[in-house]
């Protein structure tokens, strides 16, 4: 199983009590969705482990989990600060016209004039809009190495197409 078959969705904080337990920081939107994903894949030491939770519970404004096998807190700690990542087969299904942020990585980035303006590297959450990070190879013949896109649908991205993988934009290519 590669890597690009798991996402993360959240990580593990510390240990909390002396039977194992440890607190959980979810990525998902809504936090306890995280324990509807399992098995657990962690990556200790280079080496991927499948960890199944037993319980969970809220702790305050957190959660915190006891999984199988840990039932001490020197057994727990060796997974402090450890991704947790699920299968992506296991996230629901999206409708046609929406897309996971992982889907639009590496996507090539095009004007609707043609001009190439790179991929996507990375997405950036700024509370208006999220903003596309494009970098292009080399520097184009505009200067630029790398943009900053606001994803606005339809007024700023115009089409995405998963089977080409690529996203047209209504972009000037010198700004």
């Amino acid at each position: 199983m590669s890597t690009q078959d798991r996402i993360v969705v959240g990580k593990l904080g510390s240990t909390y009590g002396i039977k194992g337990w440890l607190k959980v920081f979810s990525y998902t939107e809504e936090a306890e969705s995280i324990f509807s994903y399992q098995p657990w894949f962690i990556k200790v030491k280079g080496e991927w482990k499948e960890l199944r939770v037993e319980s969970w519970k809220r702790h305050g404004q957190g959660l915190v989990a006891k999984l199988e096998g840990l039932d001490i807190r020197e057994d727990a700690q060796m997974f402090t600060n450890a991704e947790v990542y699920a299968l992506a087969d296991q996230l629901p299904a999206l409708s046609e016209d929406e897309f996971y942020w992982r889907e639009l990585y590496g996507m090539a980035v095009v004007t609707t004039e043609g001009y190439d303006l790179g991929k996507v590297t990375d997405i950036l959450e700024t509370g208006s809009n999220d903003v596309l990070v494009v970098k292009a190879n080399l520097k184009d013949a505009f200067g630029q190495k790398e943009r900053l896109i606001p994803f606005l649908d339809e007024q700023v991205i115009k089409s995405i197409d998963r089977t080409a993988q690529r996203i047209e934009v209504d972009w000037d290519p010198g700004f």
